[in-house]
């Protein structure tokens, strides 16, 4: 029987979409939208990581690079390179590049490369040339390539020498493409690029200083992972204390494709925010689909058509008109990756061709497919519960029947499988969590806002302008749009509101609290032959200054209580602390800007085991407490210390502070430089920073010179550019939100035609009805503005303050925006359809009821 009637369904419901797809234009616009933006967003990602680890070779430079901070590779671990196959050698740090005529001076990321470099792929220069030769030794100068800035920043040329620590540098052209630009990362300052052998005559490479040595290794069959994996084995059990860091081709550039994942799930967690919203307009449109298929449901009925039949047979329609929505989506995200790869060509190195990717498309048709039918099952549950007589008489759909009690568990269930979904493909499970739980509650509030208004408005009596008693009616009458409009509407603003405020704050953070407290310099590799000389001429420069300063070195973790650190799965927020090299220091005193938590701090001139101070919230994440040993690696050394307190740091204060404080013994005789800060009275005067910038890098040229305004500019460049992506994916659920109402309010044209039609015949003016829609329009504006407000300021206190430790701030402007945002958008969508409304003549539409 079953076998029989599935193609009668089948049939009955193409022979009904033959009329076409009129009031469905909004439920295919909002499944496209959603299933685009998530199948895009997936497809990209998938396509930069791929394209990242294809071109792996060429990024790293090798097959596996091996990375020491502070020393480089001594006889025996170079000998062990050199066995394993052809070795590439750079390094890295900070430091200044100054005028030849000391009228100018900038901070750069200097690389220095050997005689083979590029190691893989191609360096583009102009003029053109081979970098051996252009870094070589000419008339007795080496040379050196800058980025473009760089020239900008100084005011010079190329063919122009500049000085680079104790030694003098021509300039023999500008950078247009660095191929392994990603594996070494991008920095506060623009790319100045040398040859080692220059490198070795500026005085920056001296005990302590803090650079960092890659060397990359083309390995004779290297394309076998097997291969790589024992050469990185083979050197742990070689040299165990070398502290160096590993990595292979195919995590070329860790930080980048971490960044890449994260950013996408977050504009997926957008994306499915904007299908959900969308999903409103679904059921929307399969109200009024139903609505409109009421008299022949009711005739299959009196046929003797069974309810599942009836079910059946408008859910396969439904889900046929989702289908070609989801393939319209699915089109987007497989073109996007190919839109990327062009637009992202100069920016990001990778060069491996995008294709469609059938697993990130499968997601998101799964998404899309879940959410139609999810927001269709209440509607038509309740179309299968009226009786043939009840769908016969006009406004059937607004009787106050629900749905079987079952067809209520599996919309549930579908919704939970949609917030799973979300929560386990997710990088940031935590997050993404708490992302998902913030959308549920909203959606909840939202209803719970809805039926407040609604009942509000019905008791709110018959008192008032005729035209307020209209809106009030319009609010509360059945089959109102109040629920449409603050659900769709109200969800995309939350959302949108809530990264205004992030991004507020942040910003705030930066050029606000953190610009107040901060130091206005920070001074890096000072040597200790140096110190004294240097403190005393920044006395001399700003005596009302205060300067602070501290030894400093760089380590690796080795291992915490007994368990190796590659061994560690920590929570997300305190992986850095393991990644890559950290800043170490020794101090017989607490820092500033610190405050004991746990334990207590060792007496002055402490000469027993060495201890440790670590940072409370990263000890608390890693599982520390007092008494545990943590090993780490500095200098090549492996140096194991007993935790002996937890401290609060404030951060924000951008003081020196370290997450690891040691006991002045554990590093006695360890050759170290020291890290100062410089703090000026006032609120700053930029002629004296640049003369204590120039004084400071002329007299000491080996000493890294940072002004932390500058490097907060920089950050908050980047924040303003983040920001503005987040709230232009974000923006999505606007468009989501107004493709609802938009749709809600030609679903509610027929029910206002005639209520307009009707009044109009009773004596109402154009006027008066345009005032009372106006007005009804904008309660339901302010009510969604004023819950999107309150909602987003929640969720966004929750991320600053909760997650970010940052201080919260409200923005006025924020809220203000809102306001104006929902007013324009209910009242220009709202009056826009009701234009047409009015313009209907009452004769002709009367003699057709």
């Amino acid at each position: 029987m079953n076998g029989a009637r599935l193609p009668l369904v089948l049939r009955l419901a193409l022979r009904e979409l033959r009329g076409g797809l009129a009031g469905f234009y909004v439920f295919l616009a909002c499944i496209a939208l959603g299933v685009g933006a998530i199948a895009g967003v997936n497809s990209v990602s998938r396509a930069l990581t791929d394209g990242i680890a294809v071109e792996g070779r060429v990024i790293l430079g090798g097959d596996i690079a091996f990375s020491l901070i502070q020393r480089e590779a001594d006889a025996e671990e170079l000998a062990f390179l050199r066995e394993r196959g052809e070795v590439g050698t750079i390094a890295t740090l900070r430091s200044m590049v100054r005028r030849t005529d000391g009228e100018g001076q900038a901070l750069v990321e200097l690389k220095a490369v050997d005689s083979a470099y590029p190691h893989g792929g191609t360096l583009e220069t102009d003029p053109p040339g081979e970098a051996a030769d252009l870094l070589g030794a000419k008339d007795g100068t080496y040379g050196a390539l800058a980025a473009p800035e760089l020239l900008d920043r100084l005011g010079v040329a190329v063919g122009d020498a500049v000085s680079l620590g104790g030694g003098t540098f021509r300039i023999r052209g500008t950078i247009r493409a660095e191929p392994d630009l990603l594996s070494t990362g991008i920095g506060f300052g623009p790319r100045l690029m040398v040859s080692i052998d220059g490198l070795r005559g500026t005085s920056l490479l001296r005990p302590g200083s803090l650079v960092t040595w890659h060397y990359r290794v083309r390995l004779p069959g290297g394309e076998d992972r097997a291969v790589i994996t024992r050469t990185a084995e083979q050197a742990k059990r070689l040299f165990p204390e070398a502290g160096w860091g590993i990595r292979s081709r195919e995590n070329a550039s860790p930080s980048l494709s971490r960044n890449i994942v994260r950013f996408s799930q977050f504009l997926t967690l957008v994306g499915l925010t904007a299908l959900v919203v969308g999903g409103v307009g679904v059921a929307n449109a399969v109200a009024s689909f139903v609505d409109l298929k009421r008299p022949a449901i009711a005739t299959l009925k009196c046929l003797g058509a069974s309810r599942r039949l009836v079910f059946r047979l408008y859910l396969l329609q439904i889900v046929l008109i989702a289908l070609l929505g989801i393939a319209a989506g699915l089109a987007i995200g497989a073109i996007l990756p190919f839109v990327a790869k062009a637009a992202l060509a100069g920016i990001l190195p990778v060069g491996a061709a995008p294709d469609i990717y059938p697993r990130e498309l499968a997601l998101a048709f799964l998404y899309g497919l879940l959410v139609a039918v999810a927001f269709s099952l209440w509607p038509l549950g309740r179309a299968r519960q009226l009786p043939a007589s009840g769908l016969f008489a006009d406004r059937a759909l607004h009787a106050p029947v629900r749905p079987p009690a079952g067809f209520r568990i599996v919309q549930a269930a579908l919704f939970a499988a949609l917030a799973a979904l979300a929560v386990a493909l997710s990088s940031d499970r935590y997050l993404a969590a708490v992302y998902v739980g913030g959308v549920v509650a909203s959606f909840v509030v939202l209803r719970a806002v809805s039926a407040a208004v609604i009942s509000a408005a019905r008791r709110s009596g018959s008192a008032g302008p005729m035209t307020l008693r209209l809106a009030i009616r319009n609010i509360h009458r059945p089959g109102a749009l109040t629920g449409s409009v603050v659900l769709s509407l109200g969800l995309g603003l939350t959302l949108l509101v809530t990264l205004a405020l992030i991004d507020g704050n942040i910003r705030n953070q930066i050029t606000g609290t953190i610009a107040e407290t901060a130091p206005d310099f920070f001074f890096v590799d000072i040597q200790n032959a140096e110190k004294d000389a240097f403190e005393a001429r920044l006395a001399a420069l700003a005596p009302q200054g205060k300067v602070a300063m501290v030894p400093m070195l760089r380590g690796r973790f080795v291992s915490i209580k007994g368990v190796p650190a590659s061994e560690i799965d920590p929570p997300e927020e305190a992986r850095w602390a393991l990644r890559g090299d950290r800043g170490l220091t020794y101090s017989d005193t607490l820092p500033e800007n610190s405050r004991l938590v746990s334990g207590s701090w060792w007496p002055a001139g402490y000469e027993g085991e060495p201890l440790v101070s670590f940072e409370s919230e990263i000890a608390d994440a890693l599982g520390l407490k007092v008494g545990d040993e943590i090993t780490v690696n500095a200098l090549g050394r492996n140096v194991t210390a007993r935790v002996a307190n937890t401290r609060s740091v404030e951060w924000e204060s951008l003081s020196i502070n370290f997450v690891m404080v040691f006991s002045p013994n554990t590093f006695r005789g360890a050759p170290h430089a020291y890290l100062a800060t410089l703090r000026l009275p006032g609120n700053g005067d930029p002629a004296r920073d640049d003369a204590i910038l120039r004084d400071v890098t002329t007299r000491f040229p080996a000493i890294t010179s940072i002004r932390v305004r500058d490097a907060l500019d920089a950050v908050n460049a980047v924040v303003a550019d983040l920001a503005l992506a987040v709230r232009v994916a974000a923006s999505l659920a606007i468009v989501v939100s107004m493709l609802v109402l938009g749709g809600a309010l030609a679903a509610g044209h027929r029910q206002r035609r005639q209520d307009a039609v009707i009044l109009k015949t009773l004596g109402a003016t154009r006027r008066t009805l345009l005032t009372a829609f106006s007005l009804e329009y904008g309660v339901l504006g302010l009510a969604t503005a004023v819950f999107a407000v309150a909602a987003g300021s929640v969720g966004a206190w929750y991320v600053v303050s909760r997650i970010m430790r940052m201080d919260f701030t409200m923005m006025p402007t924020v809220a203000l925006s809102a306001v104006l945002l929902a007013l324009l958008v209910t009242l220009g969508l709202g009056l826009a359809g009701t234009w047409r409304i009015l313009s209907v003549k009452a004769g002709p539409y009367l003699r057709n009821l």
